[in-house]
């Protein structure tokens, strides 16, 4: 949602919605030359953990995991829960060798955010503090959609996270269509024209958020012959013409969010039904709207919502639905308050949360009781949705979407898993979802996603089942009773490894929460 700013907003009003053109400043500071992290090894051995391989079977333990240097050589199981492990099974330790006991953790793919914005010039949030929460909460792969900083911005640090010369996760840079242009794109010449050249730039996919349908059409199928990833926030400007199943059919790879599904499921009617004051660039009225629409839809199990789901299922189609960037829309107190904003987030973020007239997503001019029972309806249809789209073989995939409505990242990623717990998907259903579906997204699936010999070393290391508990993945922890009646809290993930790199993911939460007391500070001095 980064830089959906209402000027933003203003493009979308002609024939194209078009991006801003966006110059990377000192507002938008890049990341710092890596200081932390050791290895990559010229053999490293996890010994004795638990493994939750990510490619849907359960997990498995203990086991012995070999790395030399970026891969995964070697996945041993070494015994049996609950009792001293076969050494004669284990991998043996060869001259050189570095080794980490991670006995009765569980090991875990590293997690795949198919909507991660590295923040945006109209925060100023250091582009260090997005990176190390990511890492901290396990996320290697980051899906960056639109590359509002500017795109040279965006592959700089393409390429210093590749090199790992940055503390970062992979970047799989996308762009806002038309983004850098002067004007809007009026032709499909002109969509095929910009396609091409953002390709030649080194951009891995585009983020569109509509267009008149020759237009769409041209620059999707562009995409495909020049090898570009698509996704689609399907805005409310454009959606009558282009909804979810139109753009999927001309060739869209993925939607974000869930605008468009609903109105490709309209059956008594082809428009939302908007209150005759609705002003899309009134926010409260867009976002309260918005809560009306899932029930305008076909019910669950007709005749209409079954076709619609079983040809998007046809297409190979992809649904990344970011359900935690709205959940404060119904229940704002409980994300406004959450637990972690003292010590993770940034004063820039505060004041952005806060409501106004003049940003995106801050829209709790007077939001009321009747709005959150709303959205609440508007989560259930739409989790049954996924759901049903998944049982029968659709892909999901998770992402996050954080800097906006209260949401901060690594958090927000953590919070999109047990809202994915809540739609019906099981533990390991949202595990694949969190890394397998976004490997196979990306057409990166023969190098991340699931712990096999061959892959790259991206994982994380966590002390407690995340199977049983999403929130011992929360880097504030979870919160409980120890042995002796004592309130305490876990620790969340211990260790992230990325390109067999491994990072203390308590040593970047730390490094988090100094930035933030400084700006803090900084702006009491």
């Amino acid at each position: 949602m980064n830089l959906r700013t209402p000027l933003f907003l203003l493009f979308a009003i002609s024939v194209l919605l078009l991006p801003l053109t966006i110059v990377a400043s000192e507002r938008t500071p890049s990341a710092p030359e890596r200081d932390q992290g050791d290895g990559p090894y010229q053999r490293l051995i996890l010994r004795g953990g638990t493994l939750i391989s990510g490619e849907g079977a359960p997990a498995v333990g203990p086991v012995d995991i070999v790395i030399e240097q970026d891969r995964i050589t070697q996945v041993a199981i070494v015994g049996y829960p609950d009792v001293p492990v076969l050494a004669d099974q284990r991998p043996k330790a060869q001259a050189g060798d570095q080794e980490m006991d991670v006995t009765g953790m569980y090991i875990l793919p590293g997690f795949v955010d198919m909507h991660g914005h590295i923040g945006g010039s109209a925060h100023g949030i250091p582009a260090e503090y997005v990176f190390k929460l990511w890492l901290a909460h396990g996320i290697t792969t980051v899906r960056e959609p639109g590359s509002f900083n500017g795109l040279d911005w965006t592959l700089k640090h393409v390429k210093a996270a590749e090199e790992n010369h940055i503390v970062a996760p992979r970047i799989i840079p996308y762009v806002g269509f038309g983004q850098g242009l002067g004007q809007p794109v009026f032709s499909p010449d002109q969509a095929r024209s910009w396609v091409k050249d953002i390709k030649q730039r080194g951009a891995a996919g585009i983020k569109f958020f509509g267009a008149t349908p020759p237009i769409i059409a041209a620059a999707l199928d562009e995409a495909k012959q020049q090898q570009l990833g698509t996704m689609m926030h399907h805005a409310q400007l454009n959606v009558m013409r282009t909804n979810v199943l139109d753009s999927a059919r001309m060739g869209l790879d993925s939607m974000e969010h869930w605008y468009g599904l609903p109105e490709a499921l309209f059956t008594g009617q082809t428009i939302q039904n908007y209150p005759a004051h609705y002003n899309y660039q009134n926010e409260q009225d867009r976002f309260g709207a918005a809560g009306e629409l899932w029930k305008q839809a076909a019910a669950p199990g007709s005749d209409k919502w079954n076709e619609v789901r079983d040809e998007l299922i046809a297409l190979d189609f992809t649904i990344n639905p970011t359900l935690t960037i709205y959940e404060a829309s119904r229940d704002a107190a409980a994300q406004r308050n959450a637990e972690w904003h003292q010590e993770y987030t940034l004063p820039t973020l505060h004041r952005f949360f806060t409501p106004s007239r003049y940003a995106h997503g801050s829209y709790w001019f007077d939001w009321t009781t009747d709005h959150e029972i709303s959205w609440r309806e508007n989560y259930r249809i739409w989790m049954q949705f996924l759901n049903d789209f998944k049982n029968h073989g659709g892909r999901v995939t998770v992402g996050s979407d954080a800097g906006y409505i209260y949401k901060i990242y690594g958090f927000a990623f953590v919070q999109e898993l047990e809202l994915l717990r809540e739609a019906g998907f099981n533990p390991l259903e949202v595990i694949q979802a969190a890394t397998l579906n976004g490997a196979i997204a990306l057409g990166l699936d023969h190098e991340i996603g699931s712990i096999v010999p061959g892959k790259k070393a991206d994982l994380l290391i966590v002390a407690e089942n995340p199977l049983a508990n999403f929130k011992v993945l929360y880097g504030t922890g979870h919160y409980r009773l120890n042995a002796d009646n004592q309130a305490m809290r876990t620790e969340g993930v211990r260790y992230t490894i990325k390109d067999g790199i491994v990072y203390d993911a308590q040593q970047l939460l730390s490094d988090v929460r100094q930035l933030v007391q400084q700006a803090k500070q900084a702006e009491h001095d």
